[in-house]
């Protein structure tokens, strides 16, 4: 046997032999169906042992630690809630309260809130893109008839696209009562008045179309899907008032009909919702419960309750719950001990974060912490699992990379799917 026939032989035996033992032992790609998100943001920091994960009862007066709040039994046996999460309750079987969400920015809102949304530290050579302006690059939106993410609150950075450009941006409304103020046409501006603006926008168009530029790319194809979207057919899924009077009574307030316009929005073809809760602060403070702030705390978990359980109960009678992931995350969580005022301070080293529907296998809560909620106990879940765990719900290759120029940039921090949820 000559040299080359040597090499020929050994490199057909390794192909045979030792290339199908490696592909064995890779990890399986974990994939759901789900097509949606409804991401519902508790801006402040919602208390996990005064919701989702009570412990021993506490005592403000006395300083002694524990939840504010007594426990009540859910649908999944040895999983309880807070007395006021009482809709919910019943429903905990499609629910998965992750009770060992943790990350180690420093407990201060606006980076916690950064790291949250994008699910890594402020870098100051990479403008890292938010988990919806990721799906919406990813998969874009549902329908060619609707924009693929949209906030339904105040504009922010950590909102954004980030390296990705214009194109994974947000539509963003702070009012139900109608859509985005630059997707409606001022007063005066009719049809034909309004195609001949186009018109004279294309022929400027026209102009620049031998420059390369991906940035104005990004602009003209922004441009291209507002001009889309600004018509009376996509501004009919903000008239709520189509909707049942006693299924908008379901849903509660303000917060609540912003959730149901986000089913609205899913059944027109969204792709990623996100829904804020800290712009009706009905206790003064909202979820930042520091000294008084948490005597009216009971008033935010119960409106988030009746707006929650109707989403998911809507969701399910249209036969979209299993198609549609409900996200529920909060910048960081709450410490047991009560601060001088009688409120919480700030705690990120273990919260809660919620996941329903979607299609994952739920078992109402997941990981443990200690008797009093301060330290994981077992099963931590990073904040690059969660979005894994998002990602993988959705459909999306969480090992791949996406890129910032030439630059790979992994699609999450290294994180990995809870496979439990999948199984």
């Amino acid at each position: 046997m000559n040299r080359r026939q040597f090499i020929t032989t050994a490199g057909a035996a390794i192909g045979a032999g030792m290339l199908p033992s490696y592909a064995a032992s890779a990890p399986r790609l974990l994939r759901g169906k789900a097509e949606h998100v409804i991401s519902i943001w508790l801006g402040g920091g919602m208390s996990q042992i005064d919701t989702f994960d009570p412990k021993r009862p506490g005592d403000p007066k006395a300083k002694l630690a524990g939840s504010y709040y007594d426990s009540i039994a859910t649908a999944v046996p040895g999983v309880r809630v807070c007395e006021h999460l009482s809709k919910l309750a019943p429903l905990m079987d499609r629910v998965t309260a992750l009770r060992t969400v943790n990350h180690g920015v420093v407990d201060e809102h606006a980076a916690a809130t950064n790291r949250m949304h994008t699910g890594r530290p402020v870098s100051g050579t990479v403008i890292y893109p938010s988990l919806g302006s990721v799906i919406a690059h990813e998969r874009g939106a549902a329908s060619e008839n609707a924009p693929p993410y949209v906030v339904i609150g105040y504009p922010s950075a950590t909102r954004g696209p980030g390296f990705l450009g214009a194109k994974a941006g947000y539509l963003y409304l702070t009012e139900t009562g109608r859509g985005p103020a630059g997707l409606s046409h001022p007063d005066g501006l009719g049809t034909e008045r309004a195609a001949r603006r186009e018109s004279f926008l294309a022929g400027l168009q026209q102009t620049q179309a031998g420059t390369v530029d991906a940035r104005l790319a990004d602009y003209d194809a922004a441009i291209e899907q507002s001009l889309r979207l600004s018509g009376p057919d996509f501004n009919k899924v903000f008239k709520l008032d189509e909707e049942r009077a006693d299924l908008r009574a379901q849903y509660g307030g303000e917060f609540g009909q912003r959730c149901l316009l986000a089913r609205r929005l899913v059944e027109r073809g969204v792709r990623f919702i996100e829904v804020s809760h800290n712009l009706n602060f009905l206790n003064g403070s909202g979820w930042d419960v520091h000294n008084t702030g948490i005597v009216n705390q009971h008033e935010l978990i119960r409106e988030l309750d009746s707006a929650l359980s109707a989403l998911l109960l809507d969701l399910e009678s249209r036969r979209l719950l299993d198609k549609t992931l409900i996200l529920v995350s909060s910048e960081f969580g709450r410490p047991p001990e009560f601060d001088s005022g009688g409120g919480r301070g700030h705690q990120g080293k273990t919260f809660t974060c919620v996941l329903a529907g979607g299609g994952l296998q739920h078992c109402g809560a997941y990981g443990e912490t200690d008797e009093l909620s301060k330290t994981i106990a077992s099963d931590p879940v990073s904040v690059p699992d969660l979005f894994a765990t998002v990602h993988a719900a959705l459909g999306i290759d969480y090992t791949r990379n996406l890129y910032d120029g030439d630059r790979p940039v992994p699609i999450t921090d290294g994180g990995q799917p809870i496979a439990k949820l999948f199984s």
